[in-house]
């Protein structure tokens, strides 16, 4: 009963609703605050990403064997891999309004841990739940129900966009084509740094 539920809710996730021009603004104008504090919150979300489910620390040499929270966020590498994460999430937001833009930039995190990094892709749909949760707890006064709504739309789109790409390719299905996967081209992708959305 539980793995129909769970498969269930997957197909669910794979359909991705359409946001309206009032919720790409309401997520522009919560994420502009949250990303203001882009690296802090990055860490926290991968903390509690790993500390909840620490089997996804086996796709991270790095940091796959820390165990304790404070050790994590010290580890340099960890805030390295928080400050990309936040910089891909920056560009999708930053570009909601460009919906082949997004796809693209989400298609390129899709492939590179398809068949780079072989992560199964339901780590980014529990991934992405960390993202709301934390910005919710940190983020309270601004997490109405309306802009929680707008979030979940947001986190669906991430989800199914990412996810796409493991339809093209499973994980490990073609070593041939994991020599042309390149990380996410792109230094903006791989840092903090101001956001353009404030300007309407």
């Amino acid at each position: 009963m539980e793995k129909v539920q769970g498969e269930m809710e997957i197909e669910r996730w794979e359909r991705s609703e359409d946001m309206s021009d009032a919720e790409k603004k309401v997520i522009q104008e919560t994420w502009s605050r949250v990303y203001a504090n882009c690296e802090d919150v990055g860490v926290s979300i991968l903390i509690r990403f790993f500390v909840n489910f620490p089997s996804a620390k086996q796709y991270f040499s790095q940091f796959k064997h820390m165990e304790d929270p404070l050790e994590m966020e010290r580890s340099l590498q960890l805030r390295k891999h928080a400050r990309r994460v936040m910089g891909a999430i920056n560009t999708v937001v930053e570009n909601l309004n460009d919906s082949e833009k997004v796809s693209s930039v989400l298609a390129l995190v899709g492939k590179a841990h398809a068949l780079k990094h072989k992560v199964e892709p339901v780590y980014f749909k529990i991934l992405t739940g960390v993202m709301l949760e934390v910005i919710a707890e940190e983020y309270a006064n601004d997490f109405t129900p309306e802009v929680q709504r707008a979030w979940t739309k947001m986190r669906s789109l991430i989800y199914t966009n990412v996810t796409a790409a493991y339809k093209e390719e499973p994980p490990g299905e073609s070593s041939d084509s994991s020599s042309k996967v390149t990380e996410p081209s792109t230094a903006n992708l791989t840092r903090c740094r101001p956001t353009k959305s404030n300007a309407h």
